[in-house]
């Protein structure tokens, strides 16, 4: 059987639906969804839960002349599927293949790409503002949810909109949710809005009279009309937005087209900004996401029927085990407290959480406050633990700078998804992180080569007198013991895993064990190579590299980071300080932005797979053999 999704390959395709047809293709595009994302996962519940307001958005503004921003784009499914994009759908998060956010060079519907939530506000009054110096005459419409509202970067941009006046539509996506249930007071702010059950009552009597006058009882409308704003204005709770100089409409049912598309049209046409306050449920459609919102945020395949999750059996996250980690400690530590940024799932802190709910902290999506908010407990001499993603940690850098390391305070910041990070891609890729934590003073960082070391970095930081950053990837770890007592590790001291006089490989965290893997390929081939475990960037372990140096024709440092500024950089630079004369060469990620697909894939792309080490070094060796030749 014809679907009507079909026959749409852009926007104008649709217009001219009746708001039947565009009901059933709401659940047309739900069903394409579902039927993706069972199959390798993704953004599930923001994206069926924002099909209506999509297609709602789509309908009235005339995109892509009309400029619609996404806030992040775990909302979009529906809009990339509906923009031309419906065939290269399934390859979405694929190598190769559609981006799980919005790219600006896949479709010029894309109007702004970000992985990093409460953004599209500030770029939206700007491309709203910039009408005004180049003649051009577009709308400009934000999607925001109001997991987003709580980063501070939304805030600033409602308040310059608010004095400028300018008219743009900020249609905010309340579902109670961002990647986890809204915390905080603005949250409870937006629940009191939708949950006004007597102003709700009355609306709804005061739309159906409204209806049912004539056209020209002109007055009579006006009449009730203003019998709708005086309820508002002493039924609801002051409004935040009006009282910025918003326009307000709201709350409104985000899957009831019927009243959706009017209301979006007034907001389009008005001369100054606007708030759509939109009610809807994150999941929508789809039971099993109705229901467990959480889990279906950015789930892997999954059973279609049942919803249940398909998982192969494997050790433990990173993030489980830093989380367990603080809970094994926190019985002795009472000074202990944990931080996230809106990403309780995500860093596994939840389990910190269920064990101690009173001394841990969920701030809603603002990392700049997290890390400000840590600096204030350290002062006060707790130990506070902030975990938060390194793509997200670089929103908090001149917290970071100023308020903690600034004043030495001991900070434990646990920097998840240090490395390449798979679907998510470019705006997630962990790569910079220790470029920009390197030149920071007082700042110590470390990483372990697997989890059983990531234990014992916690346990060890949390004894500093100042701030840590404990680096750890994504995924699982290998599956060792995590039964060793604490203590075992002595803090600033590498690790020599082999010793080798042709070359040694000083290697960072899991690429420790990509470099004892080419040095037992070298071995087949007769040359010798070190592998030494650097657990340290900063201090570095000056000894451990004098002894590389002494041992070893040359050095090779390995890295999931950006070769600029990061690790072997610093030994680069800890060579020339001591003035030796060494063949150091640096691997590790190029000056690019990594997009989306296999961690495993790109290793091997940029020569840091085990083969590509070994085959490297041993044209580098054979390299400097030829140069000092007569």
């Amino acid at each position: 059987m014809a679907k009507l999704l079909d026959g749409i390959h852009a926007p104008g395709d649709f217009r001219r639906f009746t708001v039947s047809q565009l009901r059933q293709l709401a659940q047309e595009i739900r069903q394409d969804i579902l039927d993706t994302t069972a199959r390798q996962g993704g953004h599930v519940g923001a994206s069926l839960g924002a099909v209506e307001l999509v297609l709602a958005l789509h309908y009235v503004y005339n995109t892509p002349e009309d400029k619609v921003i996404f806030d992040i784009g775990h909302q979009a499914y529906a809009h990339k599927i509906i923009t031309g994009r419906r065939a290269e759908f399934p390859s979405i998060r694929q190598l190769g293949g559609l981006s799980g956010f919005l790219k600006r060079h896949e479709s010029p519907y894309d109007v702004w790409e970000a992985g990093h939530a409460g953004t599209s506000l500030s770029g939206a009054v700007g491309l709203a503002v910039a009408r005004q110096f180049t003649g051009a005459d577009y709308r400009v419409a934000a999607l925001i949810g109001d997991g987003a509202l709580t980063a501070g970067m939304a805030w600033e941009a409602l308040n310059q909109l608010g004095h400028l006046g300018t008219p743009m539509t900020v249609l905010v996506n309340d579902n109670s949710m961002s990647i986890a249930p809204n915390v905080g007071a603005f949250s409870r702010y937006l629940t009191e809005l939708r949950t006004a059950p007597s102003y709700m009552r009355l609306k709804q009597d005061l739309d159906q009279a409204l209806e049912s006058l004539p056209l020209f009882g002109s007055r009579l409308r006006w009449t009730a009309e203003r019998l709708k704003e005086l309820a508002h204005a002493a039924i609801l709770p002051d409004n935040v937005f009006e009282a910025l100089g918003f326009k307000y409409y709201g709350p409104i049912d985000g899957h009831d087209l019927d009243g959706l598309i009017p209301v979006l049209r007034t907001a389009r046409d008005a001369d100054g900004p606007v708030v759509v306050h939109v009610i809807t449920q994150k999941g929508k459609g789809y039971k099993p996401a109705e229901e467990r919102p959480v889990q279906f945020h950015g789930p892997g395949p999954f059973e279609r029927t049942s919803g249940e999750m398909i998982k192969k059996a494997e050790p433990p996250s990173y993030s489980l085990v830093f989380s367990r980690t603080l809970v094994e400690l926190a019985k002795d530590r009472p000074d202990i407290v944990a931080i996230t940024a809106a990403m309780p799932d995500g860093t596994k802190l939840d389990y910190f959480q269920s064990q101690y709910p009173d001394r841990f902290f969920d701030v809603g999506i603002a990392e700049q406050h997290a890390a400000t908010f840590a600096a204030g407990l350290a002062m006060a001499g707790m130990r506070p633990v902030f975990a938060v993603y390194s793509t997200f940690l670089q929103r908090a850098y001149d917290q970071v700078i100023h308020d903690i390391c600034h004043q030495n305070l001991p900070v434990l910041f646990g920097v998840d998804r240090a490395g390449l990070v798979g679907g998510d891609g470019a705006t997630h890729q962990g790569v910079y992180d220790m470029a920009f934590l390197r030149t920071v003073p007082n700042l110590e960082i470390a990483m372990g080569k697997d989890e059983s070391e990531l234990r014992q970095l916690v346990a060890a930081a949390l004894d500093r007198p100042g701030p840590v950053a404990v680096r750890y990837p994504r995924g699982a770890g290998r599956g060792l013991s995590l039964d060793e007592p604490f203590g075992t590790l002595e803090w600033g001291r590498a690790e020599w895993l082999r010793h080798g006089r042709d070359v040694t490989f000083i290697a960072l965290g899991p690429m420790v064990y990509k470099a004892m893997e080419a040095a037992e390929l070298l071995a087949d081939q007769g040359i010798e190579a070190g592998v030494l475990n650097a657990r340290f960037v900063k201090p570095l372990d000056g000894e451990a590299l004098k002894q590389a140096v002494q041992e070893s024709r040359a050095l090779m440092t390995v890295e999931e980071h950006a070769v600029a500024g990061g690790f072997g950089a610093a030994v680069a630079e800890w060579v020339i300080a001591q003035g030796l004369s060494v063949p150091l060469r640096i691997e590790g990620l190029p000056d690019v932005f990594i997009d989306h697909g296999p961690t495993d894939y790109y290793l091997d792309l940029y020569g840091l797979s085990a083969e590509a080490l070994s085959r490297k070094a041993v044209e580098w060796l054979e390299r400097l053999s030829s140069e000092v030749q007569p």
